[in-house]
């Protein structure tokens, strides 16, 4: 049993801002005050199907779609329109998506990934001999999947489309096989001109999709190839314009590439986002296997299952604080209702964390106060908190802290809490969300190590940052 009774604290209540040349750059007091070690969880030592090279586990280089497009704008205030309008698009759907009222799309959308919505890459390995892929990392997805060779309807990406012909262990699946049937669930089937090949087809919120044979082939993951992993060949697709080859799912469901790993990867992964903050632009990590992906001295945090939607990690959150004082809010304000609605939801595709909106009012005003008397400015977009810091240099903010189920405590220091709109220009990315459900964003993950473990049912925070 993990044990989450201690606290983590990443910096203290508050911390100073000093400027240095155009851009404000984040100095904090006891920046690494992490809990003292509590008990990992037992890993499973249970064979699996799925025979690795190596027996190192899988470590990749998790790198921002910047990083991987090139993409550029006019100026921070556009690049950061861009990502908003993103980041909408993604929580609007994941509302729908994850609302009582249309939990039973079934097969029609299985992810909340939106077109061109990708916000975090690997690169890993497909087919013997391996071609090289970026894969966009979600962690609301199971199915795996890249575009295929011969392609009848394909967008555009980085690298040359994988071509089955050319790898020695590419394997169609059968209609008959018990894979298929698994996939079932979501969307598969036979007939037509497939013959005895299993079908796919995913369809995502804003009509992106992909549809193909589905086949076991070996990825290699960091420098690791693992055998036999389930993945859609896709034949044709839409969305996904930013260069990806396809999708590497991380959900809580038995297609993805932890639900499929099983033993192999004891059931567990963990990520850290580098922050992308102009004086850090280093790529973070995405390490799948118990033994590192575990660590020692996290603070873990109960896992929440929603039936309605299995492959979403969802948290047990009772509360939220503002420098040293913990907000009013009502009681089970972000619990998980029976029927599915409400929760929140860790979401790495969604940027700015969203709140219920009398949560939300209640965090922006204590944050306001806090502040005192720094210039406001008119809002960026969504973004309704903003200040002009650029004559300053050096200011006082307060965390925020994030209170979950079994007494543990996650407190956020400024850097991931403002965002620089424009020069000087700094907001609060918090936002209300559109329907009852809160989305911990991907701003507020950043740094910081995160571990995912599905087998046992918690995710861990900390101890290590990046």
């Amino acid at each position: 049993m993990h044990s989450s009774t201690t606290k983590l604290l990443l910096v203290s209540t508050f911390m100073v801002i000093i400027s240095h040349a155009s851009s404000l750059r984040f100095h904090y007091i006891n920046s690494h005050n992490f809990t003292t070690k509590t008990k990992s969880t037992s890993s499973s030592s249970s064979s699996s199907a799925h025979r690795h090279r190596s027996s190192r586990n899988p470590s990749l280089a998790l790198v921002h779609r910047d990083a991987v497009t090139g993409a550029t704008h006019p100026s921070r205030r556009h690049a950061v329109l861009d990502r908003v309008a993103r980041d909408n698009a993604r929580a609007e759907y994941l509302a729908r998506r994850l609302s009582p009222e249309t939990a039973d799309l079934g097969s029609e959308v299985v992810s909340g990934l939106d077109e061109g919505s990708g916000e975090y890459f690997v690169r890993v390995g497909v087919g013997s001999p391996a071609t090289e892929q970026y894969l966009v990392v979600d962690s609301g997805s199971d199915v795996i999947w890249v575009q295929c060779k011969p392609c009848a309807q394909c967008y555009a990406q980085a690298d040359p489309l994988f071509d089955p012909a050319s790898s020695s262990t590419f394997s169609a699946v059968s209609c008959r096989s018990a894979i298929c049937r698994t996939l079932s669930t979501t969307s598969a089937g036979c007939g037509g001109d497939s013959g005895d090949r299993c079908q796919y087809e995913v369809s995502y919120g804003d009509g992106s999709y992909t549809k193909g044979d589905l086949a076991l082939e070996t990825l290699t993951l960091g420098g690791t190839a693992v055998d036999g992993v389930a993945i859609g060949c896709g034949h044709r697709n839409r969305g996904l314009s930013v260069g990806a080859a396809g999708l590497l799912g991380l959900g809580w469901g038995p297609m993805s590439l932890v639900g499929q790993l099983g033993g192999a990867a004891g059931g567990a992964f963990s990520y850290c986002l580098a922050s992308r903050g102009a004086s850090n632009a280093g790529a973070g990590s995405l390490v799948v296997g118990r033994s590192e992906a575990v660590p020692e001295g996290a603070v873990w945090v109960p896992l929440v299952r929603n039936p309605q939607a299995p492959s979403f990690y969802y948290v047990g959150m009772s509360g939220i604080g503002v420098g040293d004082e913990r907000l009013p809010l009502e009681a089970g304000l972000f619990r998980l209702g029976d029927d599915g609605a409400g929760g929140v939801v860790m979401d790495t595709g969604t940027a700015v964390t969203r709140l219920p909106q009398e949560a939300y009012a209640a965090l922006r005003d204590a944050f306001a106060a806090a502040v005192g008397a720094l210039p406001r400015v008119p809002a960026v977009s969504l973004l309704d908190t903003c200040y002009d810091l650029s004559g300053y240099t050096s200011v006082r903010v307060p965390t925020v802290s994030f209170y979950f189920d079994e007494d543990a405590t996650l407190t956020l220091p400024a850097r991931n809490l403002l965002v620089e709109v424009d020069g000087g220009i700094y907001c609060l990315a918090f936002a209300p969300s559109p329907s009852g459900m809160s989305i911990l964003g991907n701003i507020q993950q950043e740094g910081i190590q995160i571990t995912v473990d599905s087998a046992n049912g918690f995710i861990g925070f900390g101890p290590n940052t990046c």
